[in-house]
């Protein structure tokens, strides 16, 4: 395993850098897990290709494949896309996959949550549990381990010492129970080396991580938010929004900034379809290992959840209706990047969507 240090970033003198900073990287999982994903995840597979292609317009993408979907995802991933054998559950990488953390001598290291698959809803997730300490045994990058069960979607950082999180998620019995919101905020200051928690409350509707923030909200840029909007007051969902643009109205960050809040419709709602769920695997009638999605269930649809790449925001298509209204927003908040829309329904499907499967790994050298 890669060295795993007894110290903390914090302590070190490390911090977890924004998203929309400079990357060396980004880090994928091949789906192929079929209680979750339909028709022997071909479709989830090709959706998965056109993210880690688009991605790698601006830089380099390694994508994780197991020994039986080596060859497949080899053949179905442009060359320039390194193809790496690990095993692993399920495909979520932003979950399983490390933090990384940097300092201001431009060292690299990484941090391995612990992974309890979100709360137990998935069995078995051994192999999940490993995927962090893979990454950075491939990268030879030092290791922290973090006493916390924490999954990379329900974190988002501004680099500058602020994480923004949700109630419904973190402090959620599922997770760490022995654990308080003061305990928790101090784990947090040593993991990801910030100073200020901005806490929101739950996340976007029916989102089966327990609201994570990545789904109803992110950081553009330090002091800039941009959540999930929907103007129907009918939708159970304008509460959740409201509640969180009132927190994030009258947070401040670690700099003592007030936070600028920038509104993004959500699509839909959006329901899961009966032929979507017949061509999904189940088990035995005593297996706890999937998720059984009823039809007629609401998805957790946001744009939000998208990728802040090396001059590209990669995103979601999930609606007609409101697709090129939410593309015209994200292209205005990122000027200076190119915004890519893919089909995002494959992935919804599953339980997530782009942010979810992918995880940055920003400039930086092993020490």
């Amino acid at each position: 395993m890669a060295e795993t240090l007894t110290s903390t970033p914090r302590a070190d003198g490390f911090r977890m850098p924004g998203e929309f900073e400079p990357h060396q990287g980004c880090w994928m999982i091949w789906p192929e897990r079929t209680d979750n994903w339909r028709n022997g995840a071909k479709p989830a597979q090709e959706a998965f290709a056109q993210v880690a292609t688009a991605i790698a317009s601006g830089e380099p993408v390694t994508v994780l494949a197991s020994a039986r979907q080596f060859v497949q995802a080899r053949r179905r991933l442009p060359r320039h896309i390194r193809v790496v054998e690990v095993t692993t559950n399920d495909a979520w990488c932003r979950d399983t996959g490390p933090s990384f953390v940097t300092d201001s001598k431009g060292r690299l290291r990484g941090v391995d949550w612990g992974f309890n698959a979100w709360g137990g809803l998935y069995n078995p997730h051994d192999q999940d549990e490993l995927v962090a300490a893979k990454i950075l045994e491939m990268e030879r990058v030092p290791r922290y381990r973090a006493p916390l069960i924490l999954e990379g979607g329900s974190i988002h950082v501004d680099g500058e010492g602020t994480v923004i999180t949700t109630e419904e998620c973190l402090l959620n019995p599922n997770r760490n129970p022995h654990l308080s919101r003061g305990e928790i905020e101090q784990l947090l200051k040593d993991y990801l080396g910030i100073e200020k928690t901005i806490w929101l409350g739950p996340g976007v509707l029916d989102d089966e991580t327990d609201g994570h923030v990545d789904n109803l909200a992110c950081y553009v840029r330090p002091g800039v938010v941009a959540l999930t909007w929907t103007a129907d007051r009918d939708d159970p969902q304008f509460a959740i929004s409201q509640d969180a643009f009132e927190r994030l109205s009258k947070a401040r960050d670690a700099k003592g900034r007030a936070i600028e809040v920038v509104k993004i419709p959500a699509p839909g709602p959006l329901f899961r379809a009966e032929a979507e769920m017949d061509s999904v695997d189940f088990g035995g009638l005593d297996d706890d290992g999937g998720q059984e999605r009823a039809a007629g269930l609401r998805l957790a649809g946001s744009y939000v959840n998208f990728y802040i790449g090396n001059g590209t925001v990669v995103m979601p298509r999930l609606d007609p209706a409101t697709d090129a209204a939410a593309e015209a927003i994200v292209a205005r908040l990122f000027p200076e990047r190119r915004v890519i829309a893919v089909p995002g329904h494959e992935i919804l499907l599953g339980g997530g969507n782009i942010h979810c499967i992918t995880q940055q790994q920003p400039i930086g050298r092993p020490d």
